[in-house]
């Protein structure tokens, strides 16, 4: 008997914690407090989250991580790195080091943001000391224990503006598995992505820039050729005539109401947007499967600002004005491939390939690419209801309202570049 409870005993702790599953409720709460069995599945769905919450959290040795945090530059210095977590999280910042001669000199150290340090605090995969001067590489190297969740939280959210609701949003965002990046980086040795290019992200190079010389003479001289010889479209001859006389000025000159988002919004205001606004970006955010270098991050896939939803108000029309002038525009969505109907045989190809073209021919087309014929897979526009939903510019905003994140994307569209609708 003594042996088997003994068993029993070291089987039950070894069990880890389990969270237990929520899901919908069964019924609705009674006036009169509802059935016996009701009562019994709320009493049991309560003890079993407060058995969670009772359970010890254990870590391995191998796994832990040892950090110093410094109140005075709101940074934790990690003295040992462990795990997976820092191939996306921390900084590398050079700090004066002094030496045993009395000089100083810069030294790199793995950093920490507040949100960074908190988060793995918090998860119990870093144990932090606050402002001590040792060579710290375990919990025996120095006296005192280490900074508990409590204290964590209470000495870093207020720090390089973290707030609290700003760190549930990184929290929750790290837990599902993205990448979670300050947007405005908070100092000089923080890595940010590189600025954005106005022709696509490639760079312009002196052949490029030939290139487009030559194809926008080219193109001009298609336009007057083809457009002096059709008498059937005459707005292509009375446009060298009278000024502003194509299809699209004349189309625009029709509204009444003037559209665009070239065009400002009118206020009475001087300034429409108070210098206080919450809304303003504040994080980067790259998907699970994008491939992210510490060192030198690409452009994120999404961009965040984070508000308190008990204190802000919906935003108006001049704050997202003012949150898209910010951002850059990105390329509709490309369309769908749509195969071949069963039973009908696919195009033969091209006999001609690049790479048997003849020299002449190469630099014909490179100098001149708009008198040549258009290829026969050209690229489909894209759809115009998939690239309004789609929107040239999008922003989500994050509203935190007591702990409960919700989470809300509004894009910036363009109607009148779609005549068709």
């Amino acid at each position: 008997m003594y042996t088997s409870h003994t068993k029993r005993s070291r089987k039950i702790g070894t069990v880890r914690p389990v969270i237990p599953k929520r899901g919908e409720k069964d019924f609705e709460p009674a006036p009169g407090g509802g059935s016996g069995l009701q009562v019994h599945v709320l009493d049991r769905a309560r003890a079993a989250m407060f058995d969670a919450l009772r359970a010890d959290r254990t870590i391995s040795s191998k796994s832990a991580s040892y950090g110093i945090w410094y109140p005075g530059i709101s940074r934790v210095h990690v003295t040992v790195a462990r795990g997976i977590h820092f191939s996306v999280m921390g900084h590398s910042a050079a700090r004066p080091t002094h030496t045993e001669n009395g000089s100083s000199k810069l030294q790199k150290r793995l950093e920490l943001l507040p949100e960074e340090a908190l988060y793995l605090i918090e998860r119990g995969a870093l144990f932090c000391w606050k402002d001590i001067q040792a060579d710290l590489t375990g919990l025996g190297d120095v006296e005192g224990s280490p900074m508990s969740v409590q204290q964590a939280f209470a000495e870093i959210v207020g720090k390089e503006d973290l707030t609290l609701e700003k760190y549930q949003v990184f929290a929750y965002l790290r837990r599902l598995g993205y990448v979670v990046t300050r947007t405005d980086p908070p100092s000089p040795s923080y890595p940010v992505p590189p600025p954005r290019l106005a022709n696509g992200g490639v760079p312009f190079t002196f052949f490029r820039r030939l290139s487009s010389i030559f194809s926008l003479f080219s193109t001009r001289l298609v336009r007057f050729w083809r457009g002096t010889l059709n008498w059937w479209r005459p707005l292509r001859i009375s446009r060298w005539i009278h000024h502003n006389k194509s299809y699209g000025e004349v189309f625009k000159s029709l509204r009444i109401i003037p559209t665009g988002h070239s065009v400002a919004p009118h206020s009475s205001c001087v300034t429409p947007v108070a210098p206080s606004s919450p809304y303003k970006i504040f994080y980067n955010m790259y998907k699970p499967s994008t491939n992210f270098r510490k060192t030198s991050p690409p452009q994120p896939d999404f961009q965040i600002v984070v508000v308190d939803a008990r204190t802000a108000f919906v935003p108006s029309l001049y704050e997202m004005t003012e949150l898209f002038s910010v951002l850059p525009e990105t390329p509709p969505p490309l369309p769908r491939k749509r195969g071949a109907p069963p039973g009908v045989q696919p195009p033969p190809a091209a006999a001609t390939s690049p790479a048997h073209t003849s020299t002449f021919r190469r630099l014909f087309l490179w100098l001149l690419p708009s008198l040549t014929p258009p290829p026969t897979s050209s690229q489909q526009r894209p759809h115009p209801f998939a690239a309004l939903k789609a929107g040239k510019k999008n922003i989500v905003i994050a509203a935190v309202d007591s702990g409960n994140i919700s989470f809300f994307r509004f894009s910036q569209g363009a109607f009148e570049e779609w005549p068709t609708l």
